[in-house]
């Protein structure tokens, strides 16, 4: 099997499991060890494969509260309002969007007073101008 045809089931298989060891990698492409180390050590060189991640456990992620946070900036306080909220552990997602807003934030916090907290942070940090916030209620779909 040529490398086009490995990467995108590799992928997908590493996206289930990413500790899945290589003898199963192999296994479930019908190839070998050694193919299975050079896709994943040349997607990683690449950039394709830019690190591992954990993937919550159901029970654990349906205990947290999210919301997404739409953030109306100052514009020449941008990238320093940008900068806090990376820094932020539980703003899982900050994305640039075009329209009224500047920015979405997905955050997670394990209960609503700390919701309700982080909410408040980041409306008074130094460079927003306005806020609004979507409590999430139920995930239809997530990849």
């Amino acid at each position: 099997m040529r490398p086009e045809e490995i990467d995108p089931q590799l992928l997908a298989l590493l996206r289930e499991d990413a500790r899945r060891n290589v003898s199963e990698l192999a296994a479930a492409l019908g190839v070998s060890r050694t193919a299975v180390y050079s896709s994943i050590e040349r997607l990683e060189r690449e950039g394709t494969i830019l690190g591992y991640t954990v993937r919550l456990g159901e029970d654990y992620d349906r205990r947290l509260i999210r919301a997404h946070v739409m953030i109306k900036l100052f514009p020449k306080a941008t990238h320093a309002t940008q900068d806090r909220l990376v820094t932020m552990p539980e703003v899982a997602g900050l994305y640039a969007i075009s329209g009224e807003y500047d920015l979405i934030a997905i955050v997670e916090a394990p209960h609503v007073n700390r919701l309700n907290d982080l909410l408040d942070a980041i409306g008074e940090l130094e460079g927003v101008e306005r806020t609004t916030s979507s409590v999430i209620l139920a995930t239809k779909l997530q990849r």
